[in-house]
């Protein structure tokens, strides 16, 4: 299988590190112009020098070209900013999103909007402002970054839950709404996987406890996700590589999907 998207262009929403960084990634290597966002100047900057260098030591001199904006797209503010500089795309990857582990009655009414507005809100806007230019042109591919936790609420953050959950609400409705125009909505399902906020996570983690890393990890599959099937982190490539898939011609008949890519971590068969 031979994946490309020439004359393509796709943002990936908080794409200078983790999952989003290498889904941008892959759709450059396969020939989208790509469109990196990020919060900061800096850190967009910093992305896209390091992508080029890696395309570049990769030899893959048919990739797309890369820009950034940054803007923060929780905000109102953000969106508009992105969109007045990026005004139409063929791909949208939703992957903008936090997380933060908190006891449920320790989660004030600002964390639950916070959460709401980075996780839920700011694909909402992006996906109302891209999805009808894409249903104009007759072709298009937008993506929800879920989580397994959208099927498997985890206890130590509900909040982070509840966004992954409302997502494939959205991502199935969408779907709905676009039929048979030649434009596929999916929602994408990780399992926990060794992004830039995990790994600094179970660094902490093996810091205080006077641990490895690798106790850390073993210890988190036995007691926090023992259902995982592959009992590690997935990585972030891993990941992007059933991204970059679903946004491919070779993918016309996925949409209206949630598709797992959990490690095995949701203990259904559906």
């Amino acid at each position: 299988m031979h994946i490309r998207f020439e004359n393509k262009t796709a943002v990936v929403t908080g794409s200078t590190a983790g999952i989003g960084y290498a889904i941008a990634k892959g759709l450059a290597a396969a020939g989208a112009d790509v469109v990196i966002n990020g919060r900061s100047q800096s850190r967009v900057d910093e992305a896209i020098k390091k992508l080029e260098g890696e395309l570049k030591e990769l030899d893959r001199g048919d990739h797309g070209s890369i820009r950034g904006v940054a803007a923060d797209l929780a905000t109102v503010d953000g969106y508009k900013r992105f969109v007045a500089e990026v005004p139409q795309a063929d791909i949208l990857i939703n992957n903008l999103g936090i997380f933060a582990p908190k006891p449920f009655f320790e989660i004030p009414d600002e964390d639950w909007e916070r959460f709401f507005q980075t996780n839920v809100m700011s694909a909402i806007r992006m996906s109302r402002h891209y999805t009808p230019g894409m249903v104009d042109r007759g072709w298009g591919r937008v993506q929800f970054l879920s989580s397994e936790s959208a099927i498997a609420i985890p206890t130590e953050m509900i909040h982070y839950g509840m966004t992954k959950t409302a997502l494939l609400s959205i991502s199935r409705g969408l779907a709905a709404t676009v039929a048979a125009t030649g434009v596929t909505v999916n929602a994408i399902l990780p399992g926990p996987t060794a992004s830039e906020g995990v790994s600094q996570f179970v660094d902490d983690l093996a810091r205080d406890g006077n641990k490895s890393r690798d106790q850390v990890e073993t210890e988190f599959f036995e007691q926090v996700r023992p259902t995982s099937l592959i009992q590690r982190f997935e990585t972030v490539d891993e990941i992007a590589n059933m991204c970059v898939f679903v946004a491919s011609e070779q993918a016309s008949a996925i949409t209206g999907a949630a598709l797992r890519v959990d490690g095995g971590t949701v203990n259904a068969i559906i």
